[in-house]
């Protein structure tokens, strides 16, 4: 249902019946300006009535399907379902839109219950469920939107037109917020000669804390549903203040590679970077940005301006069939693609099968009802943002399922050193989310864990004090380390929420955190592995399970941009054209005097590597992916790589 409302002033209406239904219809239609035309053989006493006077239309007989031509609404109301159908259907075959009061299935809108005050309209519908019970809440609606807000719109209106008229365009909706939050008494009793004056008075007051904007900024997001809907929200809020902007929507490499996990995409700001590239070029002034997908330490030349208020931080068990999520039979399949969600998951109801879950919001929730999962996992937030639902939705408690950092916030990103980032904090950045979100931030920086770790933490102030909980999960579920720390904290005081969760991670890896992070034995390694396909590697996941981060790139600007400054500790080289694929990058690396250790899957790329100028430190004994992975691991383990 999508709530649409529609001017039917000096428009044919048609209804077909002539009762107590048709009447309801008709009473509507008449306060709305429609001109109203009935056919049915008889009529209730008052239609009768409005038909003698000339308010109505009268047709004194049965429909016939040439009666909807011309219409631009038409009304089935008889309490015959037969030739309510057939209304129905002649409607849709003109192109007309049409109201069954028999079946709503049949016909394309509803009419709601609707309480006029003047200019306001409230209307109020359930969908079908009860009209009885949709016109209760219309008539208690009605006790509370008197008289008086009729005169506070009129007076909102008479505002509107004069703020119009001598306030600049980039003001014009702070002075417009400044009146719809005003009194609505005090609205209701303003005369008219007193408009002029209030709106100088507003804008005059406005005019020192409003920063004129003349061109509007534009913001980047990723494309998505979501993604857009929060990025809008900012941009809403920021208009508000008198900063519009535009939209710059940008594919992220997380969104457009939907064949593989997140994690085995080989980086953390998989939904980041092209963002920022935005940025860089100029393209975008500042980035919108879900906070729990920013890496724990942001570039250089860029600047983590702002962090909006938090909605609700929490997961949510989503499912069709399931009630909770301890109603889940054993081996039943649960969809989520954070490593997070999954091992702590798994340390809960281990008797589970957990997949991947590609696709946003919506994707998810359709292979969720196709049948596809059992269940899945997703932040709160977002279905609330979206309002969105599966059939059963259950938050997780934060002690049981313990958030990514920054979850359920939003923040702005934008070049380090621009001055916009200032503005910025000052309308739309929330002291107490940001100060939550920086000692989170710190938490995952302690552990040098990025947004695909399987970390969670999440902290909240409240009455003078930071409480943050953390949590350190193996990947496959097998232990959790929980804990949390408190302290008297001051909103302002960054540097001491940082610190305190900086000591709650080093407790939780003190007390076995350092042992589940350990991933496995080249941990804390970087591995270069040039791609010239398309399909997913087996190769990145098997080094991923020991423990190394794997860079896949495509050429060299993109290895350039996934490791920056970093010199990996390896570049693997599975065929001849993975060399020239980075071959601008190795020469970078040789200028540099860099010289990472060099590993062919076989002699063919072995020679390749060799004529660029990188013969290889080691060569698989076959071209197959286990003995490549095997000599690498050895290679680099034994030589100290």
């Amino acid at each position: 249902m999508y709530p649409v409302a529609l001017s039917v002033r000096g428009r044919r209406a048609l209804v077909i019946g002539g009762g107590v239904v048709a009447e309801r219809k008709v009473r509507g239609l008449l306060a709305a300006q429609a001109e109203v035309v009935v056919v049915s053989p008889a009529l209730t006493p008052p239609l009768a009535a409005l038909a003698e006077a000339g308010a109505i239309g009268w047709e004194p007989r049965g429909f016939v399907p040439g009666d909807v031509a011309g219409a631009f609404l038409a009304f089935a109301a008889t309490d015959d379902d037969a030739t309510n159908a057939a209304v129905s259907a002649g409607a849709r075959a003109a192109g007309v839109l049409v109201n069954d009061a028999s079946d709503a299935a049949r016909g394309d809108f509803a009419t709601p219950a609707v309480h006029r005050a003047g200019p306001l309209t409230v209307t109020v519908d359930s969908g079908g469920l009860s009209p009885s019970f949709t016109r209760r809440i219309r008539d208690e609606l009605a006790l509370q939107f008197d008289a008086r807000y009729a005169r506070a719109a009129r007076t909102l209106g008479a505002l509107r037109e004069r703020v119009r008229a001598v306030v600049p365009a980039e003001r014009r909706a702070a002075v417009m917020q400044h009146f719809a939050e005003r009194d609505v008494d005090e609205l209701a009793a303003m005369l008219p000669g007193a408009v002029e004056h209030e709106v100088e008075r507003a804008a005059e007051t406005l005019a020192g804390v409003v920063p004129v904007q003349v061109a509007p900024l534009v913001c980047a997001s990723r494309a998505s549903t979501l993604a857009l809907t929060q990025a809008r929200t900012v941009m809403a809020a920021l208009a508000q203040a008198g900063v519009p902007s535009t939209i710059l929507e940008v594919t992220t490499r997380g969104d457009a590679v939907q064949d593989r996990s997140i994690a085995a995409i080989g980086t953390d700001n998989v939904f980041v970077k092209e963002l920022e590239h935005a940025l860089r070029e100029r393209r975008a002034d500042y980035a919108v940005h879900s906070c729990k997908d920013l890496p724990s330490t942001v570039a250089d030349d860029m600047a983590l301006a702002a962090v909006t208020a938090r909605a609700d931080a929490r997961d949510a068990f989503c499912s069709e069939r399931y009630a909770s999520f301890d109603a889940l039979p054993a081996g039943a399949r649960v969809g989520t693609s954070s490593p997070r969600r999954r091992a702590q998951l798994r340390a809960l109801r281990p008797d589970l099968v957990y997949d991947d879950v590609r696709g946003n919001v919506d994707t998810r929730l359709r292979k969720l009802r196709e049948g596809q999962y059992e269940a899945i996992v997703l932040a709160f937030a977002g279905l609330e943002r979206l309002g969105a639902r599966a059939t059963h939705t259950v938050p997780f408690p934060l002690d049981v399922l313990t958030p990514a950092v920054g979850q359920g916030a939003l923040a702005l990103e934008t070049r380090a050193g621009d001055p916009l980032a200032g503005r910025l904090t000052m309308l739309v950045g929330d002291p107490v989310t940001t100060l939550a979100v920086r000692a989170e931030r710190a938490f995952l920086r302690t552990l040098r864990g990025g947004c695909q770790a399987p970390v969670g933490c999440h902290a909240t102030w409240a009455d003078g004090r930071l409480a943050v909980v953390g949590a350190i999960a193996a990947a496959d579920g097998s232990e959790v380390v929980r804990g949390g720390r408190d302290a008297v904290v001051g909103v302002g005081e960054i540097a001491a929420a940082e610190a305190l969760a900086t000591a709650l991670a080093e407790e939780l890896l003190a007390v076995g955190g350092a042992a589940l992070l350990g991933g496995g034995p080249l941990r804390g390694r970087v591995f270069l592995l040039p791609r010239t396909q398309d399909r997913p590697s087996r190769i990145a996941p098997a080094l991923r399970e020991a423990g190394a981060e794997v860079v896949e790139a495509a050429d060299s600007a993109a290895a350039a941009q996934a490791l920056g400054a970093r010199v990996p500790t390896a570049i693997l080289f599975p065929s001849s054209g993975s060399v020239g694929a980075v071959r601008e990058y190795l020469a970078g690396l040789r200028v540099e005097g860099h010289r990472p250790v060099v590993a062919a899957m076989g002699p063919s790329s072995s020679e390749t590597a060799e004529a660029h100028g990188w013969p290889p430190d080691v060569v698989a004994p076959s071209a197959e992916v286990g003995a490549f992975v095997q000599t690498v691991t050895r290679f680099v383990l034994e030589n100290g790589a």
